[in-house]
């Protein structure tokens, strides 16, 4: 390939990641909240970085309350075993429900609901949800992280005489528990950020603390988004 293709090549990549509505929500979300980090909850040019990007972030979310309540009532992959079942789908109710009341927040927000009293405590308990869902989502991450360590071991003893990296099935496995290892520290992370915006521990968990996990946790959202690069052709 000429260094014009590659360039082209790469380019549609870009734009295939930016077309992405979520893409460009997370990517706001890292200026939010890197923001964040810099101002330390202090008046200025940075917290109106903040503020302004957290706004703008709320039309990218209009309806994705959708998205979870789908996956709310899509049957799960059989053989899940019912804790993580339910944990999945209590994560699902609590995030459809963040989004959903973070919709009226906005509205209130924009000045369209005039209720200030009564947005304030719909925001606070949509940002408990998201708290709730992102506990679920660590328990499901550890559960099945769990699962995954379990067959790759017996895996292990099956091909004991091959060489196992070799194995696609195995690699497959390897890279499965990867990508959920990256969801773990993700959710993690998100659990100290909703616990910093709704001020449980407000000495511990400060703006800037609360910046950086959330700085950090959506650079982590930004690359589980990037799309696969095309597959070299074999001749």
């Amino acid at each position: 390939m000429s260094t014009l293709d590659v360039a082209r090549a790469e380019l549609a990549l870009a734009v295939l990641y930016l077309n992405k509505a979520e893409a460009r929500d997370k990517i706001c979300r890292a200026i939010q909240y890197g923001s964040k980090f810099l101002s330390n909850g202090e008046p200025g040019t940075a917290q109106n970085v903040d503020k302004s990007t957290s706004l703008a972030r709320k039309v990218f979310r209009l309806f994705k309350f959708i998205n979870d309540l789908h996956a709310l009532i899509t049957p799960t992959a059989p053989g899940t075993p019912l804790p993580l079942i339910l944990l999945g789908k209590s994560k699902n109710a609590l995030l459809s429900t963040f989004l959903f009341l973070d919709q009226i927040a906005w509205l209130g927000r924009t000045g369209i609901y005039k209720n200030k009293e009564r947005v304030e405590l719909i925001g606070r308990i949509s940002l408990f949800s998201w708290l709730g869902a992102s506990i679920c989502t660590t328990l499901v991450e550890l559960g099945e992280l769990r699962r995954l360590s379990l067959s790759m071991k017996k895996l292990e003893k099956e091909l004991k005489n091959t060489d196992k990296f070799k194995n696609e099935q195995y690699l497959a496995k390897l890279q499965k528990g990867n990508d959920r290892s990256l969801a773990l520290i993700k959710a993690g992370m998100d659990l100290v950020v909703a616990v910093g915006l709704l001020q449980l521990a407000p000495k511990k968990v400060t703006p800037r603390v609360t910046g950086a996990f959330g700085f950090v946790s959506s650079l982590i959202s930004c690359y589980q988004l990037l799309p696969s690069p095309p597959k070299a052709k074999t001749p």
